[in-house]
């Protein structure tokens, strides 16, 4: 075998046993075949010549335990309405306390559809009324732009302070806590940068909510999938110990890929932010799906360790990428995150003009998430899923390469010979 590089060595540890953390062979979850398998968005969106890179879904197959409950309740015809958050309360409590020795209240977690719609209905219940200013720090997930259409709030976006670092500008945030703002939505770990935050930056952030009055509701959905050796902390014990009203908006689905079972939880901070919950609608339970609840309790109690193969694969492709990236692709820079699997990818110098996700899908037939859509400083990036096979990783840098570095394509090809 002629190396270039590591290459090799980084695409043999992530092929590893030659199966994903359910068990199932690489080759069954090559692009091609997922094509004719699946129907949500990523398989859905584009023709099966385009190699679907872009939306939050693993390609991996959902954990064997959790596919049993699921089987369990349907064949029980338990696929009724949702009475109570409490089962699935204990679940997630347990959980958050082994992983990140948060001591949560179990009658602080409710219940609702999805992460979206627990984001929304909090914010519809922001003390001060809707008609102020929330802060985003940008670049962000861009669903939140989308959500927050149906609030009357005044979006006011405050970039992050660097590519690189990613940390919160704590300086322009308290500008616009000073001058009025009154809601803050907070994304925790950062999407698209894979980002958990600083515990003390966390802190600054929760005193300065306490100070100024400013409500904060933090979209943590991407927390269980901290990479080892990496440190996730959670914001509410923060600000409750800081005196902030906050409520925290996080699911079992991006962590273990049951984004269409419809399941989040609503968290509250403290009894104030509990009070607060109190007044949500009843159907934001109601309307809660009972499969998701049997998803997410076997999710936060049987499939830890699905969850922790998972992070170890994601780490691999993450090495594989970046190693793939620096010997083919040197004018894309990438900074690995440290939670989730999603690379956010500097195209600026990649040569591929102001709309760099557009040129690739059109020219090279891979689809990104357009950095455009993330607000303040997102223009010239995209953003890329590692949540798949290697060999989908090595296909989505032969793409790529064709547009920015076509001469060093077909070194591609012999990479750990099987191209």
């Amino acid at each position: 075998m002629n190396r270039m590089s590591n290459d090799d060595d980084c695409y043999l540890a992530a092929v590893g046993a030659g199966a994903d953390p359910s068990g199932v062979p690489w080759a069954e979850l090559d692009p091609a075949v997922l094509y004719t398998k699946r129907s949500s968005i990523k398989w859905a969106r584009y023709s099966a010549d385009v190699l679907p890179m872009f939306v939050a879904e693993m390609d991996f197959a959902v954990a064997p335990i959790i596919r049993g409950a699921l089987q369990r309740a349907v064949e029980a015809s338990d696929i009724g309405y949702v009475e109570t958050p409490a089962p699935y309360a204990e679940a997630f409590a347990d959980f958050v306390e082994d992983r990140w020795a948060w001591r949560l209240p179990r009658e602080y977690v409710r219940l609702t559809t999805d992460v979206a719609t627990g984001v929304v209905e909090a914010l519809r219940l922001a003390p001060k009324g809707q008609q102020g200013r929330l802060v985003l720090s940008t670049p962000c997930y861009p669903g939140f732009f989308e959500m927050l259409q149906e609030l009357p709030f005044e979006v006011v976006e405050v970039p992050l302070l660097d590519d690189d670092t990613t940390a919160l500008n704590l300086e322009a945030i308290a500008r616009e806590f000073e001058t009025g703002a009154t809601a803050f939505l907070l994304c925790n770990p950062h999407n698209p940068h894979g980002t958990p935050f600083d515990a003390n930056e966390l802190s600054a952030l929760a005193r300065l909510a306490a100070e100024y009055d400013v409500f904060v509701v933090s979209d943590e959905i991407h927390a269980p999938l901290t990479h080892h050796g990496a440190t996730f902390t959670p914001f509410a014990p923060l600000a409750a110990d800081a005196g902030a009203l906050s409520v925290t908006v996080t699911s079992a689905s991006k962590g273990w890929n049951l984004a269409g079972a419809k399941c989040a939880a609503i968290v509250a901070a403290d009894d104030r932010a509990h009070s607060l919950l109190d007044h949500l609608p009843p159907e934001v339970l109601t309307r809660t799906s009972i499969l998701g609840v049997h998803a997410g309790i076997a999710a936060f109690t049987e499939a830890r360790d699905w969850l922790d193969l998972a992070i170890t694969q994601i780490q691999a492709n993450q090495r594989l990428f970046k190693a793939l990236l620096r010997e083919h692709v040197p004018a894309v820079k990438y900074t690995p995150g440290s939670a989730g699997y999603l690379a956010w990818l500097d195209l600026r110098g990649a040569g591929l003009g102001a709309e760099p996700a557009e040129r690739l899908l059109a020219e090279a037939r891979i689809g990104l998430n357009d950095g455009r859509h993330f607000g303040l400083g997102g223009e010239g990036f995209a953003r890329l899923n590692l949540a798949c096979a290697p060999d989908t990783i090595v296909q989505g840098i032969e793409r790529i390469a064709s547009l920015v570095s076509p001469a060093t394509q077909a070194s591609l090809t012999n990479i750990g010979g099987q191209k």
